[in-house]
């Protein structure tokens, strides 16, 4: 049952990746977490400076920990004494040679569909850094766009969760498409190809189950 699964994530995965390329991305297909890693050592060079969007894939994946090893210039979003200084290193982002985080949704026809509650990540995929590396498992890839920010609206209360912020979707699991200071679905950005930057923004795929 599981090689079948595998199978067809695997099938879905590659035709993704033909649809990306045809737009303009970087795109390549990864069997595993660990060619991950391997695919982002090989594209960033040593000294680099690198900046990050809050992302569980970077976790799970290893790449977070790859990145903060010292072998970058890493632009450090976590470890900032106030939310200013953390607005700071948002800021200093947009000057990354490299800017890698997962994205929200990819859908079948090559779309990256991403909502943000500061826009920080969305900003920078979208415009600033010089390299953007986008890191999704096949759980990511939906059928087209109104699919994933449906997609998106079904795992905010677990981002949200997971942030420890004081949301009604916290309460039950559910989107309410509040009006809270603390929400965290504020801003929806959608970005349809690569044509005018090509190569720009390198999308990884891999047939796992990655992040929310």
């Amino acid at each position: 049952m599981e090689a079948i699964k595998r199978w067809h994530r695997e099938c879905v995965a590659k035709k993704t990746i033909q649809a990306l390329k045809d737009k303009g991305y970087n795109a390549v297909y990864v069997e595993n977490i660990e060619a991950v890693r391997a695919v982002v050592a090989s594209l960033i060079p040593q000294g680099a400076s690198v900046a990050v969007g809050g992302s569980m894939t970077l976790n799970e994946t290893g790449v977070l920990s790859d990145i903060q090893s010292g072998a970058y210039e890493f632009i450090d979003r976590y470890n900032q004494p106030s939310s200013e200084d953390m607005y700071e290193k948002f800021r200093e982002s947009y000057h990354a040679d490299f800017f890698v985080t997962s994205t929200n949704a990819i859908t079948k026809n090559g779309e990256l569909i991403n909502i943000d509650g500061t826009g920080n990540r969305t900003s920078a995929i979208e415009f600033g850094p010089k390299n953007v590396i986008v890191i999704a498992g096949t759980n990511k890839i939906v059928r087209d766009i109104n699919e994933g920010i449906v997609r998106v609206k079904q795992i905010a209360p677990m981002n949200a969760k997971r942030l420890n912020r004081q949301t009604p979707c916290t309460v039950d699991g559910q989107c309410h498409e509040c009006t809270c200071e603390q929400r965290i679905c504020n801003i929806t950005s959608i970005i349809h190809n690569c044509y005018r930057h090509p190569g720009r923004i390198t999308v990884i795929l891999v047939p796992e189950e990655l992040g929310y």
